[in-house]
């Protein structure tokens, strides 16, 4: 199966996403939240980095809840449509 390419709003998205877990990291090092969420430090560098720009939704949440990001947050932050509606995928 081939993956269609990414458009440059869901990458934009990707490295909005990586730049909300990275803030809500705070003080936090990169390894203690990959521990923490038992995700790889190398995954969460590329998420936060914007490399991974469309983690696995159970990634997303184990990290977010790691920092205390609550999804429907999260969600909104992202939301491209400016209306508040629900991503897609």
């Amino acid at each position: 199966m081939v993956r269609p390419p990414l458009t440059p709003a869901e990458r934009d998205r990707g490295r909005r996403l990586g730049a909300l877990l990275r803030t809500a990291r705070g003080d936090r090092s990169p390894a203690q939240v990959a521990a923490a969420s038992g995700v790889s430090l190398e995954a969460l560098r590329k998420i936060e980095s914007g490399r991974v720009p469309t983690p696995a939704f159970f990634t997303v949440a184990a990290l977010a809840r790691t920092v205390d990001l609550p999804l429907d947050r999260l969600a909104t932050e992202l939301d491209d449509t400016g209306n508040g509606a629900v991503l897609s995928a």
